[in-house]
C-alpha cells in the first residue's frame, strides 16, 4: 500500500497558476495510477485527471483538458498537476488517489469513479479568487 500527501494549494487569483504535488510513501509509485480528485462545498467529488504509473498516458476531465497538466517524477515518489489559468469554478478542495496497477484501463469508469481508488490523500485546498 501507499500513503500519498498532498501540498501546494493556496489562495489565488483567476487567471494564476498553481502547482499541486501529491508525494507517496510506502510501495513503488511507479506501480500505481494516480488520479486527481476535487470536491467543492456541496458537491460530489470530481474526476479531474488520471496518469499512468510510467507517467506515459494521462487523461483529463472535460472542463480542465487543455489548462491542467498531470504530471510524475517517480525518483520523487511524487505526482504532479499543474494548473494554468485558473478560474472561479476551479475552487475545491483536491485530492490525489491512487491504485495499483500501472496502466490506465479502457473504461471511463474504471478511470473516473473514486470508489475505484483505495489510497487517497489529506487533501489541500485551492480558492481561486474572481
Amino acid at each position: 500500500q501507499v500513503q500519498l500527501e498532498e501540498s501546494g494549494g493556496g489562495l489565488v487569483q483567476a487567471g494564476d497558476s498553481l502547482r499541486l504535488s501529491c508525494t507517496a510513501s510506502g510501495n513503488t509509485f511507479s506501480n500505481y495510477r494516480t488520479a486527481w480528485f476535487r470536491q467543492a462545498p456541496g458537491r460530489e467529488r470530481e474526476f479531474v485527471a488520471i496518469i499512468s504509473g510510467s507517467g506515459r498516458s494521462t487523461f483529463y476531465s472535460g472542463s480542465v483538458k487543455g489548462r491542467f497538466t498531470a504530471s510524475r517524477d517517480d525518483a520523487k515518489n511524487s505526482v504532479y498537476l499543474n494548473m494554468n489559468s485558473l478560474k472561479p469554478e476551479d475552487t475545491a478542495v483536491y485530492y490525489c488517489a491512487a491504485v495499483l496497477g500501472a496502466v490506465l484501463p479502457p473504461s471511463m469508469r474504471s478511470r473516473n469513479n473514486p470508489n475505484e481508488y483505495p489510497y487517497w490523500g489529506q487533501g489541500t485546498q485551492v480558492t481561486v479568487s474572481s
